[in-house]
């Protein structure tokens, strides 16, 4: 597990309260500095580290609590801080509380594929997030996912927009020799659809599909597992009464077109282009048969996290800002603009503003409205690694005896997200797993064997 500093943690965990010690909580404090400030507002963590030693100059003003507050009641808040700004230097010391340490590195290169799942990594370089944070970071569009694997392990790229399972499979030496790998933040929760052919309009039963070939983005992906789990919860074998073969998410459309597949369950905006250009139609959102369901993340090797500490934080810190930017509804048609240019997505603003607004024809005639179509969350939940381990060994890509918990702590690190969602305004979780729902069946974290057992169709 990498650790690096954070002077804002480290500052307020000695205090009880707020942070000027007036309040009972940090957010009645936040509630009436707002009420009572007019002043031009500082970013996010200019305003938070200013607070600190705000704080801390008081109480070495005013030790003693009832003192320090009687003075704040009588003057106000934003009056007292102004007051104290006059004989000592808060801006500076602000300034000095918030460095982190040296950027080792300030010219990247992360590679990314062109579907919505990376729109965090794509728009935080148009939109100025990782300059912020001090780096000069060139996004790549890169081919496919095997492309961009091969990419991160060789060093081309210093960090990469990964499918969910891939660092899990990257450390455990799956499809590749085993290099430790960390996923740090998730880029985006559902965000993907099955998308068939317009000449399977009436067969909307699963049971109908034997015989049917699909896509899907890589092996070790979350399209595969999902697509595989429906199909078997439908009775059909995912690998002989069905054919499902890897296309790169940009070429699924054209082999719908070419009559090559019958369908494909694969990210956005694929879904949505195959609807504008007439030649499919979305069955269903994968978000209905997982709400809330890990898509792509953010990866770096474990070497980077542990050579490179203040890069990794200052990259990582960018990417969940922009995840937090990303998750507000009512920036989803900046970001659709941002976005769409053709060194980016490549795509009519007009099909991702109806992914990211989830306002959206469906191809049959309809109009449907679903607000959480794609949503962006970085938080890591270990439980999604471990849920994504037991369909790897569901489907035979792993074998054996597999410490599900410890792979997931080593490979998911929810804790250095956790840190910087603070950062961003972002309220993380207090535990690293959770129990979720897909298809209508529990998932308990702590009984994978028990949840892989109760499957039927598998082939361990």
């Amino acid at each position: 597990m990498s650790t690096f500093s954070n002077p804002f943690s480290s500052a307020v965990r000695f205090m009880k309260g707020c942070i000027c010690g007036k309040h009972h909580s940090q957010a009645e404090h936040e509630r009436a500095i707002s009420a009572e400030t007019v002043e031009t507002p500082l970013t996010n963590d200019e305003g938070r580290f200013r607070r600190v030693v705000e704080a801390a100059v008081m109480r070495a003003m005013f030790p003693v609590d009832a003192e320090r507050r009687a003075f704040l009641k009588a003057v106000g808040a934003s009056t007292a801080a102004a007051a104290l700004a006059t004989f000592f230097p808060i801006g500076t010391a602000t300034d000095v509380l918030a460095q982190t340490g040296p950027i080792e590195k300030k010219d990247l290169k992360v590679g990314f594929i062109p579907i919505t799942c990376a729109t965090p990594i794509i728009m935080a370089h148009p939109m100025g997030f990782y300059s912020k944070q001090g780096l000069n970071v060139e996004v790549i569009k890169t081919a496919g996912w095997a492309v961009i694997r091969d990419k991160t392990l060789n060093k081309e790229y210093d960090a990469a927009h990964m499918l969910a399972p891939m660092p899990l499979a990257i450390s455990l030496g799956v499809g590749s020799n085993p290099t430790p790998y960390t996923m740090p933040a998730v880029e985006n929760i559902n965000g993907q659809a099955i998308t068939l052919a317009m000449k399977h309009k009436d067969k909307r039963d699963p049971k109908q599909w034997k015989g049917f070939k699909f896509a899907v983005p890589f092996d070790y992906s979350m399209h595969n597992y999902l697509l595989r789990y429906y199909l078997a919860e439908a009775g059909l074998d995912p690998d002989t009464d069905v054919q499902i073969r890897s296309v790169p998410p940009p070429e699924m459309v054209a082999n719908l077109r070419a009559d090559n597949i019958d369908g494909f369950l694969g990210p956005d905006p694929f879904n949505q282009r195959a609807v504008f250009d007439g030649v499919g139609f979305i069955h269903i959102l994968s978000k209905e048969l997982w709400d809330g369901h890990p898509c792509c993340a953010f990866a770096v090797s474990r070497e980077f996290v542990t050579t490179m500490p203040n890069t990794y934080a200052a990259l990582l810190r960018g990417i969940i800002e922009a995840t937090a930017f990303a998750q507000k509804a009512e920036n989803r048609k900046q970001i659709a603009e941002a976005i769409a240019p053709t060194n980016y997505l490549n795509q009519p603003q007009i099909v991702l503003e109806q992914i990211l607004t989830g306002t959206y024809a469906d191809g049959l005639g309809a109009v449907k409205r679903d607000a959480n179509r794609i949503q962006f969350d970085p938080f890591p939940w270990e439980s999604f690694a471990i849920w994504i381990l037991t369909q790897m060994k569901r489907w035979g890509q792993i074998k054996g005896d597999i410490d599900y918990a410890a792979v997931a702590k080593q490979v998911y690190l929810a804790t250095d997200a956790a840190k910087l969602m603070k950062e961003a305004g972002l309220t993380p979780p207090t535990s690293t797993t959770k129990s979720f729902v897909v298809m209508g069946k529990t998932f308990d974290p702590a009984k994978p064997e028990d949840y892989l057992a109760s499957f039927k169709i598998k082939r361990t």
